[in-house]
């Protein structure tokens, strides 16, 4: 055989092995858009909860609407529990949020100044 047939077999293979390789970054159970829903003392909090897990790193934002957007802060994404906090609008209350992911379904806890409260999402399809 020829030193061009070789040379294509060794740069084909190369080019397999290469792409086998190539990591192709999995979505996380945590990605996707949510609805929101917490009671609190002040009625009933809902939010479009938009989100993504890049490793155990948790990214995204609740918007509640008319201009009100809260970023995800701290995020932790660590199989199908999540965590992170969330800034009330500049203001010194800090929800810390955790929660079970369990299929299109998340409930979980808040905590702020000595107070725990309930809180659910629903993924949109």
């Amino acid at each position: 055989m020829n030193r061009n047939f070789y040379s294509a077999l060794l740069v084909s293979t190369l080019l397999i092995f290469l792409s086998s390789c190539a990591t192709n970054p999995s979505s996380s159970v945590a990605d996707g858009t949510w609805d929101f829903t917490m009671s609190s003392p002040f009625g009933a909090l809902t939010a479009t909860v938009i989100m993504t897990a890049q490793g155990d790193t948790l990214t995204g934002s609740f918007d509640l609407g008319d201009g009100r957007t809260w970023p995800i802060d701290e995020g932790v994404a660590q199989g199908n529990e999540i965590s992170f906090s969330l800034d009330r609008d500049g203001s010194p209350m800090v929800y810390d949020m955790s929660a079970t992911i369990e299929g299109d379904s998340i409930s979980g806890t808040a905590s702020a100044m000595g107070t725990e409260v309930p809180w659910t999402m629903t993924r949109r399809s």
